[in-house]
């Protein structure tokens, strides 16, 4: 939450021109607050792995968050209870008719399966343009993020020769954007995906801002400039085991997969990792969540 403070106090141009968020006495007045309306299209066929970690960074909060949980009609998860989606999840026709402050689109193991060949690619494009009426703010999130930059601009993303997997530095862009309030100039984050998108592309967007970028991993936070859709490549939300977990089960497939990219102490997978991205995940979610949803959107829902 903001620091309030007097509207004439010195600090007050100091603190932001440091990027730290001082609410002034004028606005504190005048400002209503109310819980926050979240949707989250899961895509991961791991449901209750995803829903704990995004869970975990959202609840970090003193925001009163109402999370719901949406499924695809089109397509049946074949890693789940049913009885768990019939009874956390609904769909998009139950939804439709409400306003959302918020919505993440996460991620799905689709590496070099064409977009149009997903079998509930029409689905999403309809999802992804309601929200862009009946949503305040969305964050895409590793495939997400690719799918929505090319549903809405039509960018294409390149594919990989071998997948990108590993923990990576990650350079700050816009420094001075609130996205980043308490990062260090240098972040670290989980990065797991055989795709990826150049910075010409996103430059050749005017609509479309780069973000952060990392020398190994490219394109990694870009948003609209009207800061509605936030397009994040990474996957700061993961657990420390997440990335071992899917080295280890590539590993029993016969992939040969790669050893994790500053993962593993000594590149040992036998050694635990040690988690240099908690802090990032943290201050990602939470800025999201306030600076971008609770600081902007509408006090009556119906006017978003």
């Amino acid at each position: 939450m903001p620091i309030k403070i007097a509207d004439s106090l010195p600090a007050t141009a100091i603190l932001e021109q440091e990027n730290i968020f001082v609410m002034t006495e004028y606005r504190a007045m005048h400002q209503d607050i109310r819980p926050l309306n979240v949707l989250i299209l899961n895509l991961m066929p791991t449901k209750i792995v995803t829903e704990t970690q995004l869970l975990r960074k959202l609840s970090n909060s003193p925001l009163q968050v109402n999370v719901e949980f949406l499924q695809t009609a089109s397509y049946t998860p074949q890693h789940i209870d049913s009885n768990h989606l019939e009874s956390f999840y609904t769909t998009f026709d139950q939804v439709k008719d409400r306003k959302y402050d918020g919505m993440i689109i996460t991620g799905a193991p689709l590496d070099y399966v064409r977009f149009e060949d997903v079998t509930y690619w029409d689905e999403l494009c309809t999802i992804m343009d309601w929200g862009a009426s009946h949503v305040h703010c969305t964050l895409h999130l590793c495939w997400g993020a690719f799918a929505g930059l090319y549903h809405f601009y039509g960018l294409e993303r390149y594919d990989l020769e071998t997948k990108l997997s590993g923990v990576y530095p990650h350079r700050i862009v816009k420094k001075n954007s609130p996205l980043f309030r308490g990062f260090d100039d240098i972040f670290y984050a989980p990065q797991s995906r055989a795709m990826g998108i150049s910075e010409e592309k996103i430059a050749s967007v005017p609509e479309l801002e780069l973000m952060a970028v990392s020398d190994e991993a490219g394109v990694t936070i870009v948003k609209t400039t009207d800061s509605r859709h936030f397009y994040v490549t990474c996957h700061p939300e993961y657990d420390a085991d997440t990335l071992a977990l899917e080295y280890f089960r590539d590993l029993d497939k016969g992939l040969n997969p790669s050893v994790p990219v500053n993962y593993f102490p000594d590149d040992d997978p036998g050694n635990p990792p040690i988690v240099n991205w908690r802090s990032t995940g943290q201050l990602l979610y939470s800025n999201w969540l306030n600076y971008y949803v609770y600081q902007t959107t509408p006090y009556d829902i119906r006017d978003i």
